[in-house]
């Protein structure tokens, strides 16, 4: 079975703005079959600066986004409670954990493989241009951590963004 890139990102936005602001987007993107969604989970940084989990009916009441999670095996896939950002959120602001598959890409790996090809390198180029070298690790960390990358994998591609 052909599988598509799983990525993952986290949003944050102040007090309850996914429904009405983010929450259509996302799930546009999944009714035009681009992305299958994995994981969708939901933090709040309370009053004493702690984050703390919130169902997705609080912060999407009206249930746009609908998904059934995977079935199976699901571990490698980021908690949002384990994501240091949150750390860093505003007071009153909420974050969104998505974890999703690259659907659109499942015909393209079929026919790679179709071809006697292979994808040797799935990579993404941040929004913004660029992150500085101290994010980049921390993300890496953050991968390996969660048992994402070997060992091996993170020594490589550590030593790969200290010298570029």
């Amino acid at each position: 079975m052909a599988v598509g890139p799983v990525e993952y990102l986290v949003v944050t936005f102040p007090g309850d703005r996914f429904a009405d602001a983010i929450a259509p987007v996302l799930a546009e993107a999944v009714a035009s079959q681009a992305v299958r969604i994995l994981a969708l989970a939901f933090a709040r940084r309370s009053g004493d600066g702690t984050p703390e989990r919130v169902e997705q009916r609080v912060l999407d009441p009206g249930g746009l986004v609908s998904f059934q999670p995977p079935e199976g095996e699901t571990s490698g896939l980021p908690d949002i409670m384990d994501i240091d950002a949150l750390g860093r959120m505003p007071e009153g602001s909420s974050a969104a954990l998505i974890v999703w598959e690259d659907l659109w890409s499942v015909p393209l790996t079929r026919a790679a493989h179709a071809a006697g090809g292979e994808l040797v390198v799935h990579e993404r180029v941040p929004a913004d241009g660029g992150d500085d070298v101290i994010t980049l690790l921390e993300r890496l960390a953050e991968l390996r951590t969660q048992d994402v990358l070997t060992d091996a994998e993170f020594a490589a591609q550590k030593a790969r963004i200290l010298t570029d």
